[in-house]
């Protein structure tokens, strides 16, 4: 997000269409006090800016756009169109989402609208272009925010219409749909392309993850996260056709599952995202989102455009954020490539679902709040740090690949197992890093792997075509990647590739995979790794080294002996498989022996506990070290650490060889003292 701010932008949603205007200028005060500069306004205001279908009314935002002008705050503008207007339901029910289960939605809630709704469409473009004109002139607009959230999936006839339109366009003939769909199973074969249907409940579903048809599903989904971004372009077109220039944007969820969002982030000028952790969420878990944040767009800064001050109230247990965290938790993502720290909302509502989520302004109305004193020390702190860490970069030498398509098709798959997930599966050596220090950057099948000394893949079920071979041709070149079980066994389609596991990637791994063991939760097998013993479960893949070398064996049943782990030599790099799901602690030990032989060091040895990351800017290094333990840990500045650091937080000079108290959620921010 471009600014002239000269700093972080620091703000986030406001409302004020909610609350009577007396008070609207007490906000501002409030709002200045806290340091507040950005303001993301219009975010659900489409039934006010157009009141029936022939009439915009701006006169209330030209009112609040003026009032934040003249308060010198800058906007995030959004175009409202997260929620259609009622007249729209009532006079174009065909607007209204048909839900899995073949139930047609009536009036309510938000993300109500068909993706494929011409109606939606028109009137969705029409509103984001009359907004533009509105407000082309106020220079004080930094980006665009597009609807809100996108999110959900649509099963009517506007739908299915368009499913039939794009499976035309992505296969060319019914032939290659047949072929690709392997119809002549069950006697599925279409003979017109209106035989096709959408896969729910009412047709190829038994449940929301279980299929009969996997590429019909997996196709679906194609066409699902497709729709939605087609709606997300006809909006920043719209825009773009009177403010050329403009950054334009729409606010992500992390590992959200229905929205492809690499291919998202390709029609995206930044990446904006929501970050909700819930209270008992892992810190590595918040870390790992704000990573694939900034992987999906080559590593650029994104935009953390949500977050709450305090309490979240949509979780199950509503526990407010203890003191100290909020900002810990903002600076994490700094750490993590955020270039703003905004948040959902600078007042709190007194209605509806959202009147006890958190805010800047609590429903006292003043800053005599615990949360009003922590965010204005925040807004200091990121006022003090000025531009230095503005598109600062993270330069990580390990990469993980993450694909949605990937994770759409092993999670429809039928067998090997219901326990199966792929989030949880990257997760254990996005931990395992984590806990060792050492930056990583989430990637795509389409990603160059030059830059990087490792890369890993688990569980890469579907290999895209053309990414085996790039695969082969980094390792051939000196790099070192490591799969998994249940990788390389059907190509885009979901049809299984001939000639035995692990498909294209057999030559590349040096192995063949006879068989896949799937293991009840309560069953293990074990293997031997550096001395220490381990447990194996969820898939243990029976295979055969052909080429490779065996650096472990299961120990128990009947396939004992058989290699767990292996490494193949292959050019001047190398291809390791794991055949099976380890203890958390296997990782840790594997990982670290494999850094340690690449040379790819820890940003810098800190206690367990605490995070430390790099971001980098014109040669300057960035370390931030984050405090998530409930006690003060000890620092060592002699490991890792440059002579005189400094914390630019604080202005505290450090020492080399200096040891000193990091206080409980606490946060440094160190570079060198130039």
């Amino acid at each position: 997000m471009r600014t002239d701010l000269g700093k972080m932008p620091f703000g986030g949603d406001y409302n004020p269409e909610q609350w009577p205007r007396e008070i609207w200028a007490e906000d501002m005060r409030l709002l200045k006090e806290a340091g507040v500069d950005m303001l993301t306004l219009n975010v659900f205001s489409w039934a006010t800016l157009q009141p029936s279908e022939d009439t915009y009314d701006f006169s209330q935002l030209d009112d609040i756009m003026n009032l934040v002008r003249d308060n010198g705050m800058r906007v995030f503008m959004a175009t409202s169109t997260g929620a259609h207007p009622a007249w729209m339901a009532t006079r174009y029910p065909e607007v209204l989402r048909v839900e899995f289960d073949g139930k047609k939605r009536k009036f309510g809630g938000r993300h109500n609208s068909c993706p494929n709704s011409p109606v939606f469409q028109h009137h969705s473009a029409a509103l984001a272009e009359a907004l533009a004109k509105r407000y082309q002139s106020y220079t004080n607009i930094s980006a665009w925010h597009i609807s809100n959230e996108y999110g959900g999936s649509c099963y009517c006839e506007n739908c299915e219409k368009a499913f039939r339109v794009w499976l035309q366009r992505r296969y060319g003939s019914l032939e290659k749909l047949n072929e690709s769909w392997n119809t002549s199973f069950w006697g599925h074969t279409f003979y017109d392309w209106d035989e096709i249907v959408v896969p729910n409940l009412q047709s190829e579903h038994f449940a929301e993850t279980r299929t009969m048809f996997q590429g019909i599903s997996l196709d679906y989904a194609r066409f699902n996260s497709d729709s939605m971004m087609e709606n997300y372009k006809l909006e920043r077109d719209a825009i773009r056709r009177v403010i050329p220039d403009a950054q334009i944007s729409t606010n992500l969820m992390g590992f959200y599952k229905p929205l492809d969002y690499r291919k998202w982030a390709k029609e995206m000028d930044f990446i904006g995202w929501d970050n909700y952790p819930s209270y008992d969420d892992p810190y590595y878990r918040t870390a790992m989102c704000h990573d694939l944040m900034r992987g999906i767009k080559d590593g650029q800064p994104f935009a953390l455009v949500e977050q709450t001050p305090g309490v979240s109230n949509w979780h199950p247990y509503s526990a407010l954020k203890r003191p100290g965290v909020m900002r810990l938790w903002s600076w994490q993502a700094v750490a993590h490539g955020a270039d703003t720290v905004m948040f959902f909302q600078l007042r709190r509502s007194i209605g509806s679902c959202e009147k006890y989520h958190s805010a800047f302004i609590d429903h006292v109305g003043t800053s005599e709040t615990r949360v009003f004193r922590e965010l204005k020390i925040l807004g200091g702190e990121l006022a003090h740090v000025g531009d230095h860490l503005l598109n600062s970069r993270t330069n990580a030498q390990v990469a993980l690949v993450f694909d949605w398509e990937n994770w759409w098709a092993i999670e429809f798959s039928a067998g090997p197992s219901t326990e199966l997930r792929y989030m949880k599966e990257v997760m254990r050596y996005y931990e395992a890093l984590h806990a060792l220090n050492i930056s990583v950057d989430f990637i795509g099948a389409d990603s160059d792997l030059s830059t990087y000394k490792l890369v890993i893949a688990p569980v890469l079920y579907m290999t895209k075509t053309g990414h085996a071979e790039r695969l082969k041709e980094y390792v051939r070149k000196g790099g070192t990647f490591l799969t998994t079980f249940f990788s390389g066994i059907v190509k885009e389609d979901d049809r299984v590739v001939p000639g035995g596991y692990p498909g294209e990637l057999r030559e590349l791994l040096g192995i063949w995979v006879e068989e896949i063991d799937a293991l009840p939760p309560d069953k293990h097998n074990r293997i031997v790794w550096s001395g220490k013993t381990y447990k194996a479960g969820l898939l243990c893949d029976l295979l055969h080294a052909r080429g490779a070398e065996v650096l472990s064996t299961y120990l128990d049943d009947f396939y004992r002996g058989m290699p767990a782990l292996t490494r193949n030599r292959f050019g001047a790099g190398e291809a390791w498989y794991v055949a099976t799901a380890l203890e958390a602690p296997f990782y840790i030990s594997l990982l670290k022996s494999m850094c340690d032989t690449l040379e790819i060091g820890q940003v810098m040895q800190v206690p367990p506990g605490v995070e430390a990351t790099r971001r980098s800017k014109d040669g300057r290094d960035f370390i931030f070290v984050l405090n998530h333990n409930e006690t003060e840990v000890l620092i060592e500045t002699d490991r890792g650490m440059e002579t005189g650091m400094v914390d630019l937080l604080s202005d505290r000079i450090l020492r080399k060889g200096e040891a000193f108290g990091l206080e409980a959620k606490g946060v440094l921010v160190l570079t060198s003292g130039e």
